[in-house]
Parts: structure tokens; sequence; C-alpha cells
């Protein structure tokens, strides 16, 4: 498996990786996930892709390095998904371990992400990972995005 840095406006952003990403966020067009790349890019957003030995894009993250009072410096994980097909094949393992080392080359305390409440799956994948569950998450929408 080769795991890959992407920049905006790399081409496979929008061909390789979008199509992986919308398992998760289906809501997402390319125009709409360009921008927030564009946006987010300045606020440390990042994403990384995984290819299988065929050249396929199989797995998805992004995440960003974020300073906070409460954890002083982690990596957060915005989006973590493994194309159905090659779900069971060790993906999410590979990036969840590849984003781990970017996190202590980066001088984080810690790894977090939020998982909705119904992915019991991925549920069961961050706890065999060795992550707790730390905290509730809570959200209050403000409008039509």
């Amino acid at each position: 498996m080769k795991i890959v840095d992407l920049e905006p406006g790399d081409a496979r952003l929008a061909s390789e990786v979008l199509p992986v990403l919308r398992e998760l966020r289906p809501h997402l067009t390319e125009e709409s996930f360009s921008a927030v790349y564009a946006e987010g890019y300045g606020q440390g957003l990042r994403f990384t892709a995984a290819y299988d030995a065929d050249g396929r894009c199989v797995g998805v993250a992004g995440w960003r390095v974020i300073a906070n009072t409460s954890r002083l410096r982690k990596l957060y994980v915005d989006d973590l998904v493994t194309a159905e097909a090659a779900r069971s094949g060790g993906v999410g393992q590979a990036l969840l371990a590849y984003l781990e080392e970017a996190a202590v080359r980066q001088g984080c305390h810690c790894l977090d992400l939020d998982s909705g409440t119904r992915r019991t799956d991925a549920h069961r994948f961050y706890l065999r990972e060795r992550m707790a569950i730390d905290a509730f998450h809570f959200s209050k929408p403000l409008g039509t995005p």
C-alpha cells in the first residue's frame, strides 16, 4: 500500500480521492470539496490517500494539527474512510498508523476524531486500534450549509 499526501490543486483529489470520500460525505461535490480544501488548507487541513498495489485509491484521511487548551497540540482527523470494496483489508489501519506517526513528528500529544453515533462498525475499529471514547460531541445546526 502506498500512502500519499495531496496538496490543493492536485488532479487526483477530484478523480481519485473524492469518489472514496463521498462514501462518507455524499453531500460533497467537486466544487464544494475544492472550495473546502482551498479554505481549509490555510487552517491546516490536509488530505492523505491510500493506494492499493494496482494504483487504486482505497482510503482517504482528512486531518489537521490543532493547538487548543484541552489537548495543547493534537492531530485531529476530520475524515477517515476506506472504500467499501477495500474494507477489512488493513487500509484504515495503515492510514491511522500513518497519521499517528505524523502526529508524533509534529509534536502532538494525541490523535482525536469524532465518529457519528450510528457508525458502529467504525467504533469497533477505533476501539480495536486502542482508541478511547473520551468525550461527547455536541452540535447545533445554525442554518443550511
